[in-house]
């Protein structure tokens, strides 16, 4: 009697809306699971069709298109003697559902609609479908005719219900009913389902693999059983990346772990596991066993098929291997650089064009394409077919092998230094280094002439001729000085992005990278400087304007993100990564990509370089404009979104976090500070370049973050709070000193 079962999970590369692409890939991975032996295989979430459709869900393109997929399925020997679990969007009695399709032998077994919708952060899928409400049951699904042609059924189960073959039972996750509080597998393994699946289409975030493995291991600690999860990996075309992660577990150990960023469209992870071993496992918790006796049964589709095979006594096992996670820096290396990857080969583009400015930001984000060239040499030097011919569209050469990932980044990265009257040697020097040591085109230039010509017509039709603040002027004079170098170097961008490939007789255009980090982003909402502040309005005259008895030039942050400046790009890779992570990973390039120009770029200070040089030295660094740390407005930033605090709230607890190295006032004034500031300039979120995300506390408008862009940026009844709360913590601590002899 057989007991050994042989199960398929998998990730794949999926893409919204190439139904053509999606088919081969699951086809592919149920071939390769066919192949190791395979009687059951586990796809990602809505693979049909792809996971990022979004408003294309309200489309009955995309329904028609995943059925003519899923007709396709069914007729391909490929999926012949293997049970297949496909994802894709179903319309039942005229509602939308998230589904599970298992079939065998062109013939559909159950269809499972997703239960609990994955509907926060950067998912909105309640605004698409409906969850299934009607635990352990089922009704019949009429099939539409090209399905019932090819299977020659009228109706299917549709519903929540298990799995019976001849030797195990099987039921269905998927995948934020895991991260639920009552998941769905506890009911079915006190039910007697011994095997788990969970199609997911879960997003890299920094640090998040720990805990979707121990979610799948605790499960399977508690109840016992065999768990497979599958997920999407890949830019699926937008600002999401995909990690795959696919694993395989039971009784609460990883027997099969996938990798979480490669450059491998299809990805099929296999395990010989076996079903006493469940069995076992589970007569020893009497705990178990007594909540066993109790649970209300699931329907069970009976299913003519067995897992195992009768004559398996010689059957290898799997065994138990110990789970490997990456650094935070090592994701950095790996995820932005899989996503470059995927979104330039997607949008048939030639190559990226990046200003590179000699800081730590422009010089990341460079380094994250020096990666994605190591990782396309190394697929290609594995034989990934794939990676190759994608690689030789986007060089336009039909021979080409890429071999040297620093001679790959000459031909797909440019670089370029767009200096200013304001610019240091050493910024200059850093940015050069840097471009020679990872092998991209480099070019430099100035763009005083392009300033010049643009204040010239100003001046021509004002008869007025602003000047910076070092050399007399106001603050707003300065401050447009500023913006219009800015904006002339997206200007100057673009151009080179479109025709710089042309004048170098080569063909295509190339994507303009970003390179402002998460807190730079959240930086620039909540300190950049605005005309007027809170009723102080230029025309009072030089008198020094407070903000919450700060100076206002402290708020006059130089540089940081004009709107449609050169932070204004095609795709950001660094958007969701904070200044001290991205600081650990260009550690990590210059040992493991031997870069020692990075170190220079390291200890070097940040500043935007847009005012005049003192004494041919940069005059400016960002912290000390902004009169705040990287360090504290990574506080602001994740109490304000994670945490979800408004300026009294996050004042209650910045005086319990800060109490050893501030007062009362002083948190006060840097709440209020930081509210002001992040209001007032909230409508820049509106234009942010599209950038990867990799942070929970992403400033992303109408995407990550949904708040409002217009404000009332006195905060009038939140500062009165805070205000309140201070005197009473002042007027307490004078009694209790008043008290001391």
């Amino acid at each position: 009697m057989g007991r050994k079962v042989t199960v398929a999970t998998c990730a794949l590369n999926q893409w919204a809306l190439d139904f053509e692409g999606n088919l081969q890939r699951i086809l592919k991975s149920i071939e390769i699971a066919k192949h190791k032996g395979a009687r059951y295989r586990l796809g990602p979430e809505l693979e049909i069709c792809g996971y990022g459709c979004w408003d294309h869900y309200y489309e009955s393109d995309t329904l028609l298109h995943s059925l003519q997929v899923l007709a396709a399925l069914l007729e391909s020997p490929v999926t012949q003697d293997i049970i297949c679990d496909v994802g894709m969007p179903i319309m039942h009695r005229n509602v939308r559902y998230n589904c599970r399709v298992i079939f065998l032998n062109r013939k559909i077994l159950l269809i499972r609609p997703k239960m609990a919708l994955a509907n926060e952060g950067n998912y909105r899928e309640l605004r698409w479908f409906t969850p299934w409400s009607r635990s352990r049951q089922t009704e019949e699904y009429f099939l539409p005719r090209m399905i019932q042609d090819l299977t020659k059924q009228e109706t299917v189960p549709f519903g929540d219900a298990v799995l019976s073959t001849r030797d195990t039972c099987i039921g269905s996750e998927v995948c934020e009913e895991l991260w639920t509080p009552r998941s769905p597998h506890v009911d079915m393994g006190l039910d007697g389902v011994e095997i788990f699946t969970n199609a997911s289409g879960s997003h890299h975030v920094l640090r998040k693999a720990h805990a979707r493995v121990d979610l799948v291991t605790m499960a399977t600690t508690k109840n016992g059983g065999i768990y497979l999860l599958a997920n999407q990996k890949g830019c699926d075309g937008d600002r999401l990346y995909y990690d795959g992660c696919a694993l395989i577990a039971m009784n609460g150990s990883i027997f099969a772990q996938g990798s979480q960023f490669s450059l491998d469209d299809v990805e099929v992870l296999t395990a010989t596991l076996d079903l006493e071993d469940v069995r076992s496992y589970r007569a020893e918790i009497s705990s178990r066993n007594l909540a066993a006796s109790k649970v209300s049964p699931y329907p069970r589709v009976k299913v003519d098929f067995a897992l195992s095979c009768h004559d398996d006594l010689l059957e290898p096992l799997s065994e138990p291997v110990e789970w490997k996670y990456h650094s935070p820096a090592e994701e950095i290396s790996l995820g932005p650089a899989c996503w470059l990857w995927d979104f330039l080969r997607r949008s048939q583009q030639a190559g990226f064009f990046l200003p590179l400015s000699g800081g730590v930001d422009s010089g990341a984000t460079a380094c994250l394409v020096y990666s994605m060239c190591h990782q396309v040499c190394e697929a290609v030097k594995h034989g990934n077919q794939e990676v190759l011919a994608d690689v030789r569209t986007i060089v336009n050469q039909t021979s080409y092998t890429p071999q040297d990932p620093r001679e790959l980044c000459g031909r797909v990265l440019t670089t370029c230094y767009m200096a200013s009257e304001n610019s240091s040697r050493e910024t200059c020097s850093r940015a050069r280094d840097l471009a020679q040591q990872i092998g991209s085109h480099h070019i430099g230039l100035n763009i005083d002439p392009a300033v010049k010509a643009v204040m010239g017509i100003f001046s021509l039709v004002t008869g007025k001729s602003p000047v910076f603040a070092a050399h007399g002027g106001s603050s707003r004079e300065s401050l447009a000085l500023q913006n219009v170098q800015a904006r002339v170097r997206m200007v100057i961008a673009y151009l080179f992005a479109q025709l710089s490939l042309w004048s170098r007789g080569a063909p295509g255009r190339l994507l303009v990278l970003g390179s402002a980090n998460v807190d730079e982003r959240t930086l620039v909402i909540a300190f950049r400087a605005h005309p007027i502040i809170q009723g102080n309005h230029p025309s009072q005259g030089p008198q020094p304007r407070l903000i919450c008895g700060v100076p206002f030039s402290l708020y006059v942050l130089l540089g940081y993100l004009t709107k449609y400046d050169c932070s204004s790009a095609d795709v950001n890779p660094i958007g969701g990564i904070s200044k001290t992570d991205l600081r650990a990973f260009v550690q990590l390039c210059v040992e493991r990509f031997e870069l020692p120009a990075l170190q220079s770029i390291l200890v070097a200070p940040a500043t935007a370089e847009l005012e005049p040089l003192a004494h041919g030295r940069v005059s400016q660094t960002d912290e000390e404009d902004m009169g705040v740390t990287y360090a504290e407005l990574s506080v602001y930033w994740r109490l304000r979104k994670i945490a979800k605090m408004g300026p009294y709230s996050m004042f209650c607890r910045l005086l319990y976090m800060w109490k050893d190295v501030c007062t009362p006032r002083q948190v006060a004034d840097k709440v209020k500070r930081f509210f002001s500031k992040y209001s007032m300039n909230r409508h820049k979120m509106t234009t942010l370049t599209p950038a990867y995300h990799a942070e929970s506390y992403s400033p992303d408008d109408n995407r990550f973050d949904l708040r409002p862009f217009l404000y009332n940026t006195r905060w009038p009844w939140q500062f009165r709070c805070i205000e309140t709360q201070v005197l009473q913590l002042e007027r307490r601590q004078r009694q209790d000193l008043d008290g001391v002899d």
